[in-house]
């Protein structure tokens, strides 16, 4: 063993170690990185508020101001050039942030304050002028206090308006608009005033923009000299009319490079420590793993044994269904119609013919062992290819009933009688059949076309077999892998269909066995065609008299990070809805009623919430007013996706929901696959 080559299988679980090792590491450091990032913008947030509290409350004090002259104007009062200067003399502050006050009437600068220095402001139309008159038209339009610019003043100099909208009362009690009370603000002393520069002194870079309303581009209004990083913290900034946009971010970023590569560094050192370790670990057991190689296959045929059995146990789950569904369908007619000889007799025959076939399977799962062994043979008997397509009528007969299905069984043959495992050909059919009733919605069709084919084999009749349906149809993506063992396209919570993705790996192990062959035709939404080729030989008269005196035996795996506001007031449906969306990774908050959700809404960031699911009858607020409320908020809040998830299940609900301004409607009882699809189109 001194010079014995070591082996490749320990280099890859050194280096599987080194990475697996790495990659947890990484991970620790990455979360303590977030807890970082998550605690630098906390104080980010508080920082930045902090910061819109001082612009909103500066705002509120020059409203404050202009409201005074509009009030005196909207009272009657004509202010002569005089008092207007007297009155402008005593609003205007200390600090000279407000640089001028105006009065334009029928939006027309007529007085200014002071006039020396702002004569270029008289006359000018703010309703026309192009700079100004967005700002100023909805001002007009909305009554409210709204901000302009910053821009280039026509008096010189960078500077804000703010428009005051008066509005007059006429004889008749009607509203007339009588103009602007205008403050100019000096834009410089109005940013030193809100002390923006303290936040570079706090090592913040910082941005403020908000869109402007002629171009519908992002307008800077205040900046730092550096550039601000793309994952900088915004907050909302509610202005009359706007919203401006705070962006704050540390100078050196949320986690530094220090520690980021600190990190890395360590993660390395410490990998390569513990693969080194686990590389004499295993250079040292190796010898003795020579030695124990024969107890390691005893042990690996032992776990292949008990797998086996499992899937035995699997298939018998899988499979026994339909031939009992049957038995016990059959039993309950046979029931209700005691006292009509002619019933009696037909479903005792169609139960006894289920009966055999169940028997059947479980002869079938039991020496399936045998099929992976290579150790099984097939019990070739005289079989009548008519009896089983009769049989098989029988019993999917049920199942096509409860469903409402079309289910044609056809056969035409010349050579009746074959020599074959009838067990086998029969769970051929069933497994196949079976998936294509199962698989097929309410009032669809199923098709079963049994043809002879010709053949240069003496003594020998071929068949064709054709299953076709209508049913959901497997991807082109997914069909190579339909013969592999429990492997499904569509899980049980999505298929509403029980399964254990043995049908068709059986259904191939028969095949070969019997040198026949299957092709799988499917397309989403458009059903499955099945085509079966087989060859038997063709019984002799002797053979058919001798089976017809004996019996024969008879015989299916889908946006993370994602926060949702739920809205629902029962505590069960919302148990329900919570733990389906947390099983699918995404996040969920709940409100009692619609007026929390509003509350919830208006109170979050406006990004914080992805979608709302909304309930319809609840207390205090509906769904339908709550989405009426938030439909008629300003910025993203106004257009979160809401989805109705409610018991009002009518078109006329439906339709309501819609109107109301909500983007979709699901239907209680919860459908996880409707949900999740429903979920994919809107929440992005």
């Amino acid at each position: 063993m001194k010079n014995a080559k070591i082996p490749k299988g320990i280099k890859i679980k050194s280096v599987l170690v080194f990475i697996f090792i790495f990659l947890v590491i990484n991970g620790f450091i990455h979360m303590q990185f977030l807890n970082q990032k998550n605690a630098e913008k906390l104080k980010a947030a508080y920082t930045a508020e902090s910061t819109v509290e001082r612009i909103e409350a500066q705002l509120n004090k020059y409203f404050s101001k202009s409201d005074l002259l509009k009030k005196i104007v909207e009272s009657g009062h004509e202010l002569g050039e005089v008092e207007f200067d007297k009155l402008s003399g005593f609003l205007q502050d200390d600090e000279v942030v407000i640089e001028a006050i105006e009065l334009a009437q029928d939006g027309v600068v007529s007085q200014v304050y002071p006039l020396d220095g702002n004569e270029e402001a008289i006359g000018l139309d703010m309703l026309e002028n192009s700079a100004r008159k967005t700002e100023a038209r909805l001002a007009m339009n909305s009554e409210k206090y709204t901000i302009a610019g910053p821009y280039e003043l026509v008096q010189g100099g960078t500077g804000a308006l703010l428009f005051d909208p008066i509005y007059t009362t006429g004889e008749t009690g009607e509203k007339n608009f009588w103009g602007f009370s205008i403050l100019v603000i000096n834009w410089e002393e109005f940013i030193d005033d809100i002390q923006l520069e303290a936040l570079e002194d706090a090592a913040y870079h910082y941005r403020i923009w908000k869109m402007d309303m002629s171009t519908g581009e992002k307008l800077s209004i205040a900046e730092c000299g550096s550039a601000i990083a793309d994952d900088a913290l915004e907050v909302v900034c509610d202005v009359p009319n706007d919203n401006w946009h705070f962006e704050i971010v540390p100078a050196g970023g949320w986690i530094s490079n220090s520690d980021i590569l600190f990190g890395s560094v360590a993660s390395i050192v410490f990998s390569l420590l513990v693969t080194v370790v686990y590389w004499q670990f295993e250079m040292r057991r190796y010898k003795e793993a020579v030695y124990t190689a024969g107890i390691k296959k005893a042990a690996r045929e032992a776990k292949s044994a008990n797998e086996a059995k499992t899937r035995f146990l699997f298939n018998m789950s899988h499979d026994i269904r339909t031939p009992l569904n049957a038995v016990i369908g059959f039993a309950d007619l046979l029931k209700e119609h005691l006292d009509d000889r002619a019933k009696v007799e037909d479903y005792v025959d169609k139960i006894r013919a289920s009966g055999s076939m169940l028997l059947s399977i479980i002869n079938h799962v039991l020496e399936m062992a045998r099929i992976e062994s290579g150790k099984t043979a097939l019990n070739e008997n005289v079989t009548c290819i008519n009896d089983i397509a009769d049989s098989l009528q029988a019993v999917f007969e049920p199942s096509v009933h409860e469903k409402e299905l079309i289910c044609n069984i056809n056969c035409n043959v010349t050579h009746e009688y074959v020599i074959c495992d009838e067990t086998k050909v029969r769970e051929i059919f069933l497994n196949i059949i079976g998936n294509s009733v199962k698989y097929t919605p309410k009032g669809g069709r199923v098709r079963v076309d049994i043809v002879e084919t010709d053949t240069d084999i003496k003594d020998y009749a071929s068949f064709r077999i054709v299953i076709s349906d209508t049913g959901i149809g497997m991807s082109k993506e997914y069909l190579p892998h339909i013969f592999e063992e429990f492997t499904r396209e569509h899980s049980t919570t999505e298929a509403k269909v029980d399964g254990t993705g043995l049908g068709l790996p059986i259904v191939k192990a028969l095949l070969d066995l019997m040198k026949g062959t299957i092709d799988v035709k499917s397309e989403p939404g458009k059903g499955t065609t099945t085509i079966i080729n087989l060859s038997f030989p063709v019984a002799t008269k002797e053979q058919i008299k001798d089976g017809n005196e004996q019996k024969r035996e008879n015989l299916i795996n889908s946006l993370k990070g994602k926060r949702l506001l739920l809205a629902e007031d029962n505590d069960l449906n919302a148990e329900i809805a919570m733990t389906i969306l947390n099983e699918n990774g995404i996040e969920v908050e709940r409100a009692e009623d619609g007026r929390i959700c509003v509350d919830m809404l208006k109170a979050a960031r406006e990004d914080y919430y992805d979608g709302i699911l909304m309930d319809i009858q609840m207390p205090n607020m509906n769904g339908y007013d709550a989405t009426e409320e938030i439909r008629k908020l300003r910025g993203r809040r106004g257009i979160i996706p809401i989805i109705a998830m409610t018991a009002n299940a009518f078109e006329e609900d439906r339709k309501k929901a819609f109107v109301c301004g909500m983007n979709a409607h699901i239907v209680k009882p919860i459908d996880v696959g409707v949900m999740l699809s429903t979920l994919g189109k809107f929440i992005v």
